[in-house]
């Protein structure tokens, strides 16, 4: 099905997204497992996986709407140099990326096509389940101290 060229183009600048988050939050959990901390570097990693299905469902849909996927597209990966500091980057990439499903769908709506609308609602609410949990994770930080929280963390 041809799909229009606004909607592919919007769907690959989302993939690009998925791809550097996927990146970003696999270091983060690599970092955090090498630190000892594998019960956040888990969680993570989960993280990067749920990404990566979503960059799968990208390739799928821009592919059914005869587009090409585009994989060589990264934004700035920003990974802290400690565990509050991911948290804080991931909850400024995950903010961004629900502006940017809205924006998606929107776009979706406009266009009539609800393929893709269904699809793009689907993945926000996953990026905004991620975002509810990093929010919970600094309020932890902020309650009981970034040292409680890390021991928390520990395998």
């Amino acid at each position: 099905m041809k799909g229009d060229p606004k909607i592919i183009d919007k769907l690959n600048f989302l993939l690009a997204d998925e791809l550097t988050a996927i990146s970003q939050y696999m270091v983060q959990a690599e970092m955090c497992d090498n630190w000892g901390y594998k019960t956040i570097a888990d969680v993570i990693e989960k993280r990067a996986i749920d990404e990566m299905k979503h960059a799968e469902k990208h390739i799928a849909r821009i592919i059914f709407l005869e587009g090409m996927p585009t994989v060589s597209n990264l934004n700035k990966i920003n990974i802290g140099k400690d565990v509050e500091t991911h948290h804080k980057n991931d909850m400024e990439s995950e903010r961004v990326a629900i502006k940017e499903y809205n924006l998606a769908i929107k776009l979706a709506v406009e266009l009539g096509d609800n393929g893709t609308r269904d699809m793009l609602e689907e993945i926000l609410e996953d990026e905004e389940e991620h975002i509810d949990w990093i929010e919970a994770q600094l309020d932890q930080i902020n309650q009981m101290g970034i040292q409680n929280y890390l021991a928390q963390q520990l395998s």
